[in-house]
């Protein structure tokens, strides 16, 4: 048949509970049968000496009552002048009996000296010789004793009567009978014998319970099993190849086998004592007292290298625990695991490299990257010289025979005073079989294992190689840093008196590995140098260069580039008409020349929609619709509304590039008249507004979208802006970092903007000290503005009737005004303006029409209707008869234009003083006829 493993007939090995019953009683049975016997053999002394001792006490309690009662019956007062009566029976019969029943003895006995008994429980004993010997008591001593005889056998007391005089002159026997002494015991002994029953199931059932956990413990085997599994136990702890010692929590040595004997050189008789006194190594000593765990760790025994690992073992019946020690010899592989080790901190030196070296992208920091990540775990001192166009960021040359010199760029060592050149100065390399010269002439790195014998070293600089010899250094590895072919410098490796090991062959791959990696970090460096250089000019080309200068407000910048590269931080300041000024900040996503690029794109949109002169909502709703419409075209896609239908087949997919989408802008128009400051704001954060005395507030604006995303239009805030208040525009790297949150930045700027009487440039530079990180990640535009109110004695205003009458009356005051103002030369020309453009109001505008006059630096005109029909300048024909009013107006303003309000327009034109208000007119003009001039 096939067993259920599939196997046919196949002999299976008994289990060992299968041998044990096999063999002889268990150890467990036998300690189970001992420890009954024995409780048998306690229990059956137990209850014979309970019952001898309860027969003594039985004894000696009828001795105690019978002495008393007969003490006490004779000292009884009147007993010896009863014993001397007539008839003593009759007298003290009564008395005796009543004492016996009192007493719950036996009998109770008045005798004569010589024994004759007066009294007695029985009546045929009176006047009978007591039998005994009671001479003691007829001396005069009390005695009690265990009689023997007739009438029967008893435990009596015998004590003499003395009359006054002391002479005895009788005696009183009591006791109880021996029959009634043993039937005190055998009423005790059903509760001996069951007390002894119970101690005993108790015993065997203990008895059961330690043999059933010996059985477990001992899995039923019997002696001779434990004692060949012992054997085995032994053979296999003194055969194995690794030493064991166990020690006890005292410390003290429990058990060595042969192999820790020998490795350790223990002495015979070392068991049970302690650690300390076993003359091992001091490490390995502390390792066994300090009780902790240990694993693999390398100890010496000798002229032995001991691998070692000591685990506590399990704590027994609350008591601490000791500890188990392995030893395995290792010093045989110690030669390959040294080797094995060197390989293993050169990988990790290498790893470590890769971490550290370029981590900057700064062509100078990743050179003392390499330095600094090669001292002194390969090196003592290392230097690194690079070519001055890699410094700069610019592509080396190629061509043979350029690389006589470099600049030293950096340089670490053990200690700081070294005999090499400082960084920064000029290294030549002019002796072609120097190590350097070589190393760049072969392409590879070169080794001066002793640079005593190195002739071609020591003749580039005899003064200077002397130095370095007499300081210690002894040998030398020269590596070409190179990358994609090109050579970008050279980085030395020295030894020095600190490692007296000369560089081997091991050494030189392993520098020519390190310098390669370090190539590669430093041309990604150089690239980065010179792309980032490229950006920053580019930036600073698109940024204005020199802010205008405004009446409405007093102007400072600042602009700081991100170290790990240029960013689309941008900010404007552009003058709008009617003395008024447009703050801008914005933020495109990203860095580069992408990036750079594109905030010039922006900034030039922003201007152009500026002469637009629209609201900030409607601007930045513009800026928004462009902004998309470049990214779909850039990216290949059709703009929204342009009738093309692009198909799969209508040419090469064109690659997706960076769009513009996610820039952020913030545009605040201010309004030195009103002193109303308009802000709208796509994404960008809201402004900081500094109050005359110090106090800081952030205004609440709507959230907009950053630019591109589309779908919601923006919303405007209006804020009447106190006398002296400042303005504070700023993108998001001036506050937040790595290493600080927005909320923090906006915390300190508040602190740094509350300070008082500074003017904006100083705020400028306390706001940078204050904010700015050593090594910004992002770009920083800041923008403070102070803001000016346009004086009310500068302001001319005049309500006009549609009336053209009126025309004539508004130019006549008009040139009054100008000349209080003491602006005489521009009064013809502005006086021809009005008049044009106050005629044209009445003619083809709504009223209410308004007239108004601002002294800035420039003579700013302004006519305002209701209607909303803006006039286009043209070219009248010679027959027309009108036509020519708005020619005119552009021939002698230096600037025009019109701009909407809420309910109609304003017609604006600048006059400046300085030119006299234009073109010289042609001989005297009649300003009324000009009026007739229509356009």
């Amino acid at each position: 048949m096939t067993g259920r493993s599939g196997r046919d007939g196949e002999a299976r090995p008994e289990s060992l509970p299968a041998r044990r019953s096999l063999g002889r009683r268990s150890l467990s049975g036998e300690v189970f049968a001992l420890q009954a016997v024995i409780v048998l053999v306690l229990i059956t002394a137990a209850t014979l000496a309970l019952v001898f001792q309860a027969r003594y006490d039985s004894r000696q309690d009828a001795r105690n009552r019978s002495l008393a009662a007969a003490e006490a019956f004779a000292h009884a007062p009147g007993l010896p002048a009863a014993l001397a009566s007539a008839d003593p029976t009759t007298s003290l019969e009564p008395l005796a009996e009543g004492a016996r029943r009192g007493s719950g003895l036996d009998f109770v006995a008045v005798m004569t000296k010589d024994g004759v008994r007066y009294t007695d429980s029985r009546p045929e004993l009176i006047g009978k010789r007591a039998t005994g010997d009671l001479s003691r008591a007829a001396a005069g001593q009390s005695f009690t004793e265990v009689f023997s005889g007739q009438p029967s056998d008893a435990v009596r007391a015998v004590v003499p009567v003395r009359d006054a005089q002391g002479k005895v002159v009788g005696l009183v026997a009591t006791g109880i009978e021996v029959r009634n002494v043993g039937q005190a015991l055998s009423g005790q002994l059903p509760l001996l014998l069951g007390s002894a029953a119970g101690a005993l199931l108790l015993g065997t059932a203990g008895a059961a319970l330690v043999s059933r956990r010996l059985r477990r413990q001992t899995r039923g085997l019997g002696a001779a099993d434990m004692a060949r599994m012992n054997e085995h136990h032994e053979a296999v702890l003194h055969a194995v190849r690794e030493g064991v010692l166990i020690v006890d929590a005292d410390h003290r040595l429990l058990l060595a086998n042969d192999e820790a004997r020998r490795l350790l050189d223990l002495p015979p008789d070392a068991e049970r004592r302690h650690v300390a006194d076993l003359g091992l190594d001091p490490r390995t000593t502390e390792l066994l007292v300090s009780g902790r765990v240990a694993t693999d760790e390398v100890h010496l025994a000798g002229d032995r290298l001991l691998a070692v690992n000591v685990r506590p073992t399990q704590p027994s019946g609350g008591r601490p625990s000791g500890s188990v020690m392995t030893l395995r010899d290792t010093t045989e592989l110690s030669a390959l695991s040294g080797r094995a080790e060197v390989a293993r901190q050169r990988l990790q030196l290498l790893y470590d490299a890769g971490v550290r070296i370029g981590t900057t992208l700064d062509v100078v920091r990743t050179a003392e990257e390499l330095s600094e990540v090669a001292v002194p775990r390969f090196a003592d001192f290392v230097t690194v010289e690079l070519l001055e166009p890699v410094l700069r960021g610019d592509e080396p040359s190629a061509a043979s025979g350029v690389h006589t010199e470099m600049r030293r760029a950096a340089m670490s060592g053990v200690r700081t005073d070294q005999p090499l050149q400082p960084v920064g100065d000029v290294i030549r390399f002019v002796v072609p079989t120097a190590p350097m010269a070589a190393a760049l002439d072969a392409g590879h790195a070169v080794l001066a294992a002793d640079l005593h014998a190195a002739m071609g070293w020591r003749a580039q600089d005899a003064a200077g190689t002397r130095i370095a010899l007499d300081y210690g250094l002894h040998s030398l590895i020269s590596v070409p840093l190179q990358a994609r072919g090109v050579v970008l410098g050279m980085a030395n490796f020295w030894r020095a008196a600190d490692t007296p090991e000369a560089f081997d062959e091991e050494d030189l791959s392993f520098a020519e590995e390190l310098g390669a990696r370090a190539a590669v970090s430093i041309d990604n460096a150089r690239r980065f140098t010179r792309e980032h250089a490229t950006a920053v000019t580019l930036q600073r080309s698109l940024l204005p260069r020199v802010l205008p200068d405004l009446s409405a407000v007093d102007v400072a910048f600042r602009y700081l580039p991100a170290k790990a590269g240029v960013g689309g931080d941008w900010f404007d300041v552009i003058p709008l008409p009617g003395a008024r000024v447009a703050l801008v900040v914005g933020d495109v996503v990203g860095h580069g020349v992408h990036a750079a690029a594109t905030m010039g794109r922006l900034r030039t949109a922003v201007h152009n929609f500026s002469t637009l002169d629209i609201p900030p909502d409607e601007l930045l709703g513009h800026l928004d619709e462009l902004i998309d419409r470049i990214d779909q075209l850039e990216n290949g896609k059709p703009a929204a509304g342009d009738g093309v239908d692009r198909g799969a087949d209508d040419g090469p997919e064109v690659e997706e590039t960076a769009g513009i989408t996610g820039a952020t802008c913030l545009y605040a128009v201010y309004d030195p008249v009103s002193g109303r400051c308009t802000i709208a704001s796509a994404g960008h954060p809201g402004p900081a507004l500094v109050h005359a005395d110090g106090r800081v507030e952030f205004p609440e604006l709507p959230a907009g979208l950053p630019l591109g995303v589309g779908g919601m239009p923006f919303e405007t805030t209006e804020l009447v802006l106190p006398e002296g208040s400042r303005l504070v525009l700023f993108t998001d790297g001036l506050l937040e970092d790595r290493d600080r949150d927005f909320d923090t930045g906006l915390a300190v700027l508040r602190e740094t903007l509350a300070q008082p009487g500074r003017s904006p440039e100083q705020a400028c530079a306390d706001v940078l000290a204050a904010l700015l990180f050593p090594a910004p990640s992002d770009d920083i535009a800041l923008l403070i503005a102070d803001t000016r109110r346009l004086d009310h004695g500068r302001i001319a205003e005049w309500e006009v009737p549609g009336d053209p009458v009126a025309v004539s009356r508004v130019r006549r005051e008009a040139s009054e005004q100008l000349a209080a103002w003491g602006m005489e030369e521009v009064s013809f020309p502005a006086e021809l303006v009005l008049s044009e453009l106050i005629t044209n109001a009445i003619r083809y505008g709504n009223e209410p029409i308004r007239v108004r006059l601002l002294r800035d630096r420039n003579l700013i005109c302004e006519v305002s209707d209701g209607s909303s029909t803006s006039p286009h300048l043209r070219y009248a024909a010679t027959t027309d008869e009108g036509g020519r009013g708005l020619f005119l107006v552009a021939q002698y303003a230096d600037r025009w234009g019109t701009r909407y309000a809420e309910r109609g327009k304003v017609i604006w034109a600048e006059l400046s003083p300085s030119d006299g208000g234009g073109a010289a007119l042609p001989g005297a003009l009649d300003l009324d006829a000009l009026e007739d001039l229509a356009w």
